[in-house]
């Protein structure tokens, strides 16, 4: 099953990047609820192999484009994240955590086990995100996102929800905006 899992978020990820145009340095939030992976309630069925096959399946499209990986926490960690020190903003401010499967979630716990300087944030502005068992990523997306339908629906027994983001349009009818392409 752990094959299925790293194959399935595999290709999910490839798609979503592509449909966001994310590139290096961009951000990409994913919060992972291992237990509906595997057909149970979420916070109910944490396992460490399905967030191993979860983060196998993503590190490998990240770090290859060089865009960041940010692991959601479970609400015991009132949702904080888990990413590399290096993708901290100017500013950013560190909380003092380390999350375990039972406090911060399994896919968060490896992401800390698996990352090379992990730090964890309670917020962060991410490009894109993949909430992976309805885990809720929203607060950690920027201002505006927009659903991204990928050809895969679920990972495991889980479903998956992809958004992208894209500037804010202000100043109203009389402003002109440039092409969001030239933005990124």
């Amino acid at each position: 099953m752990e094959k299925e899992i790293e194959e399935q978020v595999r290709r999910a990820a490839e798609e979503l990047i592509q449909c966001a145009k994310l590139s290096a340095g961009n951000i990409l939030v994913v919060g992972c609820s291992t237990s509906e992976i595997l057909g149970e309630r979420i916070g109910r069925g944490s396992s460490m192999e399905a967030a191993e096959a979860v983060y196998n399946g993503l590190s490998g499209v990240l770090q290859q484009r060089g865009i960041f990986l940010a692991a959601q926490c479970c609400e015991h960690l009132n949702r904080a994240i888990v990413l590399e020190r290096r993708a901290l903003g100017l500013g950013a401010e560190i909380v003092n955590v380390i999350p375990q499967p039972h406090a911060g979630g399994s896919f968060a716990t490896t992401a800390w086990q698996r990352m090379s300087d992990p730090v964890a944030v309670e917020e962060i502005r991410a490009d894109a995100g993949m909430d992976i068992g309805d885990t809720l990523i929203g607060m950690h997306l920027k201002r505006v996102a927009v659903p991204v339908r990928l050809s895969v629906k679920r990972i495991g027994q889980a479903n998956l929800v992809c958004a992208r983001t894209r500037p804010k349009y202000i100043g109203g009818s009389r402003a002109v905006y440039a092409p969001e392409e030239e933005l990124r």
